[in-house]
């Protein structure tokens, strides 16, 4: 009987050490703004990891609203108590739309990226791009921040959230801002790409 329970814990602690968590950290792009929860592209993250076979638990995170700033606040405790193996930075948006300084938000999200790492994660960055209204100084510095800093941390990018479908307006709530539940399969589609090579199954 006692072989048998050794036997069972040791299966159970592998499995325990298969899994792995994945934080989505992000803002309302992240969080289902506007459409169901289960409609949202991390939730139909969780839907294909178990279809391809991976042993991963998807953790949503994301606050709609939320900027580097407030980001970086709180992941401390999300990593202490999530422990996970995949940290997915969905953020920089918000501080975009207020026009708030690029420097600001790199020194936010690289801050981010370390602690991630430094916690044993690997870090998947999901870059923005700002409306050309805001100017081709700031726009170019903006999305270039995402770029640089996937180059200086190694770590996976995807360089721009809604590659394929931006300028396809039906794809849009009605604030031209937040994509509708028809566009979260293509939203998947974009971040398994830069994902995938960071799962182990």
């Amino acid at each position: 009987m006692s072989r048998f329970i050794i036997i069972l814990f040791a299966i159970c602690s592998i499995q325990n050490a298969l899994a792995a968590n994945i934080l989505v950290w992000g803002d309302s792009l992240s969080a289902g703004y506007g459409i169901a929860q289960e409609q949202a592209w991390p939730q139909l993250l969780s839907r294909k990891l178990v279809t391809e076979g991976y042993r991963h638990t998807v953790i949503n995170a994301s606050i709609s609203g939320e900027t580097s700033a407030g980001g970086l606040t709180r992941l401390p405790a999300a990593l202490t108590r999530d422990k996970p193996s995949i940290v997915i930075i969905e953020l920089g948006a918000n501080d975009g739309l207020r026009g708030l300084p690029v420097p600001a938000m790199r020194k936010n999200l690289d801050a981010m990226i370390r602690s991630a790492q430094a916690s044993g994660a690997r870090v998947m960055l999901i870059g923005m791009r700002m409306p050309p209204n805001f100017g081709p100084v700031y726009t170019q510095k903006f999305q270039q921040t995402y770029s640089e800093l996937a180059q200086q941390y190694k770590t996976a990018l995807l360089p721009f959230m809604m590659e394929g479908f931006a300028e396809r307006s039906e794809l849009f709530q009605g604030d031209n801002l937040h994509p509708t539940a028809e566009a979260q399969p293509l939203i998947l589609a974009n971040v398994w790409s830069a994902l995938k090579p960071l799962l182990r199954k």
